[in-house]
């Protein structure tokens, strides 16, 4: 679960509500107009940008790994391989079918060892593993972005059409109000779906892709390192190379 997520939506839901109900009408806020262009312009470009299947497996990829993601981190990964290669040569590798793990990327690697397959299949596998993921995360990361693009486009869209319909009806003063909200609640909509919900989904989604793609060639070079018995000392000191110097300085303190 990333509680990162969850506490910003909790602050950006309860943000707006304050300024929405503070000494005025909410329902003054909702306006089915420009609810209609943001919406329908957003789903119109996205759809001409993208096709439908990578529409779908974007915003599933945001929506999942904005909320629900977990992935080792370094220090994680390279404790997870002292055990590892340390069972290793000391059982074999039909010894590592009695570890589990809950990074399912690296349960399929050691999964893989313990089954006896060839190292150079198990680094093509993993590797392919890795860059499709990459894929879909890049998938996400594009169509959140396409959204958090032209929603304030549209809205401006919605401003400017009811701007034009507030001049058209300057001799009828009971048109200007309606026409004038239609104008900033356009704006208003586009703005909060792109800054509040689009960009910062598509920026989680961009450090994912980043630290799952360091993460998972770690979990590769590890598990070859595995494959071909290198003692656990030279697997930490290879995986430490992934780690920022400070990091690394601290996890030798720790080992020792």
């Amino acid at each position: 679960m990333d509680f990162s997520t969850i506490i910003g939506a909790v602050v950006a839901v309860v943000v707006l509500v304050f300024l929405v109900t503070y000494e005025g009408d909410p329902m003054g806020f909702l306006n089915m107009h420009a609810g209609v262009t943001i919406a329908g312009g957003v789903v119109a470009a996205t759809c001409i940008r993208f096709p439908l299947k990578e529409i779908g497996t974007g915003l599933k990829a945001g929506l999942m790994y904005s909320i629900s993601h977990r992935r080792m981190h370094a220090h994680e990964i390279i404790a997870a391989f002292d055990e590892i290669s340390s069972l290793y040569k000391r059982k074999g590798p039909v010894a590592l079918e009695t570890m589990s793990f809950d990074d399912p990327y690296l349960a399929k690697a050691i999964r893989m060892v313990a089954d006896g397959y060839d190292k150079d299949f198990i680094r093509m596998s993993l590797e392919l593993d890795r860059d499709l993921e990459a894929h879909r995360l890049e998938t996400g990361v594009k169509v959140y972005k396409s959204i958090g693009d032209c929603a304030p486009a549209f809205g401006m869209v919605g401003t400017l059409i009811g701007m034009v319909q507030m001049f058209m009806n300057m001799s009828d003063p009971t048109k200007l109000g309606p026409f004038m909200a239609i104008a900033l609640l356009a704006t208003l909509y586009g703005a909060v779906l792109a800054n509040f919900i689009c960009m910062p989904i598509a920026e989680k989604l961009e450090y994912h892709l980043t630290h799952d793609e360091i993460s998972e060639s770690m979990i590769i070079d590890g598990t070859i390192a595995v494959c071909e018995a290198k003692s656990p000392a030279l697997v930490r000191e290879m995986l430490q190379a992934y780690m920022p110097r400070k990091m690394r300085s601290d996890e030798a303190a720790e080992a020792a």
